[in-house]
């Protein structure tokens, strides 16, 4: 069983505790918050006794396996840093890093503890569906794909009102290619490899950042369009072409539904789904750390910095900078 310890307190955070307890692999130990009465909130919706901290250092410094870190995206990079000093293995929430030079001195917090793991969590690529998805495009010569990964984001409405909500800041790494478009990108390097060229068209908010943008993939025979946004909802399906047929399939950040479809016929290729999205990844994460199954690290660990170099030329192409170091 892995002593689990979280930071951040949103909705994400409890829906990965439930995954983690239906999977009998974790037991919640710590929570951290800037203020009490919000980790004790966490712990009082989750229905688990854990130790409270406020003071960061102290969570660190508690008797912990695994950290789970979903705090907003420019703490990700160095509160895994500080895990991995404290001896930590680590599950953070995506983006991983807010620039390159964050991802570098990840990288170098990784290699200099060999014996620790971190996990990008990029919950879909661990269903079942992405993994069917991978199977076909492994086996069929792809022409090309349209993918695509839209929600109105709760917190758009007060930017409209003049506000700057974290996940639309500057200073925190907000904005949609670093929420939702991360899905896309994920999906795209996992199931086509690096492309040659990658460029950005993003729409730009008055906080500084995206709120939506079209995402274009240069590969050597094809090419790969990323529609992605948090500023509407949109019900598009996401395509892959193999000459005249096409793999179809719901948002890319949670496939329930995947059809082959042919000349002459459609054909069901969905498979069974957890009810929580999350419960195939710390299934996962809970497998390899316990069995320190090196090679699904390194292989998790390849795939986040290809995804993270492409990210990062999708910002340079749109001009998308943040405040941070």
């Amino acid at each position: 069983m892995l002593r689990l310890g979280v930071i951040g307190t949103n909705w994400i955070t409890a829906q990965f505790i439930d995954a983690a307890y239906k999977q009998e692999a974790y037991q919640l130990s710590a929570i951290y918050s800037r203020h009490e009465a919000t980790a004790q909130a966490l712990a009082d919706k989750v229905g688990v006794k854990a130790t409270i901290y406020t003071d960061l250092d102290a969570f660190f410094a508690s008797d912990l396996d695994v950290v789970y870190i979903a705090s907003p995206n420019s703490l990700h990079a160095p509160q895994t840093i500080q895990a991995l000093t404290a001896g930590k293995h680590v599950i953070v929430e995506k983006p991983l890093a807010v620039n390159l030079k964050q991802l570098a001195a990840v990288d170098e917090a990784v290699q200099a503890h060999p014996d620790l793991m971190v996990f990008e969590a990029a919950r879909h690529i661990y269903d079942a569906n992405f993994k069917r998805i991978n199977e076909f495009v492994a086996t069929n010569d792809v022409s090309g794909a349209t993918l695509s990964y839209m929600k109105y984001s709760s917190r758009y409405d007060a930017v409209l009102a003049g506000e700057t909500p974290n996940v639309f800041s500057r200073q925190f790494g907000g904005g949609a290619l670093m929420d939702l478009g991360i899905y896309l990108v994920y999906a795209a390097v996992a199931w086509f490899g690096v492309p040659n060229r990658a460029t950005y068209q993003a729409k730009m908010l008055n906080t500084g950042v995206d709120g939506d943008g079209v995402m274009r993939l240069s590969y050597p025979d094809f090419d790969v369009t990323l529609i992605t946004g948090k500023t509407k909802n949109s019900e598009l399906t996401s395509e892959i072409y193999v000459g005249r047929d096409t793999l179809a399939f719901d948002q890319v950040g949670e496939i329930h539904h995947l059809t082959l479809k042919t000349e002459t016929e459609t054909t069901d290729l969905s498979q069974p789904i957890f009810d929580n999205p999350m419960e195939a990844e710390a299934k996962a994460f809970a497998e390899a750390i316990e069995t320190n199954d090196r090679e699904a690290f390194k292989k998790a660990w390849t795939l986040a910095n290809s995804v993270h170099q492409v990210m990062g030329q999708l910002r340079q192409s749109a001009g998308l900078h943040f405040d941070t170091k």
